[in-house]
């Protein structure tokens, strides 16, 4: 009795790890936003790591979070560190591209609680009095990260948090005009 049970976790466990090894090497989140404002507006609320804490669905999560901002004032070189409770965890990331109105490239680097490196872009596209504002979030997917994603909806999560931001930075840059 024991040894066709042990075959058959084996083999569960065999199955699951193959499933799981076939899982999409990458990944990207996004989502997009209308905003009734210039690109100037909703741009300036992006590039400056010292107007996330207004708009950043992240920031809430743990008030007590330590952050640390250093390099340049804003745009390329800009760096923001933070380290936080076990709902936010610890990491940093750097403003690698900015180009005005159009788009901010940031390296993405978590420690805690799960170790990646993403990277997580803006950007904006002026159309007529309006401006599409998109984040997106891509990178590779680790096994563990796989693993998550074989029993959550990541997408749906991350891209849950990209919405909040998204509707903050729109509150914030359409009161701006």
């Amino acid at each position: 009795m024991f040894v066709p049970v042990l075959i058959a976790v084996v083999a569960i466990i065999v199955i699951l790890l193959v499933v799981i090894a076939l899982r999409k090497p990458t990944f990207r989140y996004e989502r997009s936003i209308t905003i009734n404002a210039p690109a100037a507006a909703a741009f300036a609320l992006v590039n400056d790591f010292h107007k996330w804490e207004a708009w950043s669905p992240w920031e809430k999560v743990d008030p007590n979070t330590k952050r640390t901002i250093t390099g340049a004032q804003s745009g390329v070189g800009a760096k923001y560190a933070w380290e936080g409770n076990k709902n936010v965890g610890s990491g940093h990331m750097e403003i690698l591209e900015s180009k005005p109105n159009e788009l901010i490239k940031i390296d993405l680097v978590f420690l805690k609680p799960m170790p990646g490196h993403n990277t997580t872009e803006f950007t904006f596209k002026q159309e007529g009095n309006n401006v599409i504002v998109t984040q997106a979030m891509y990178g590779c997917n680790s096994f563990m990260g796989k693993v998550f994603g074989l029993f959550m909806n990541m997408d749906k999560m991350i891209g849950g948090q990209f919405e909040k931001g998204l509707a903050d930075i729109k509150r914030l840059a359409e009161a701006s005009k």
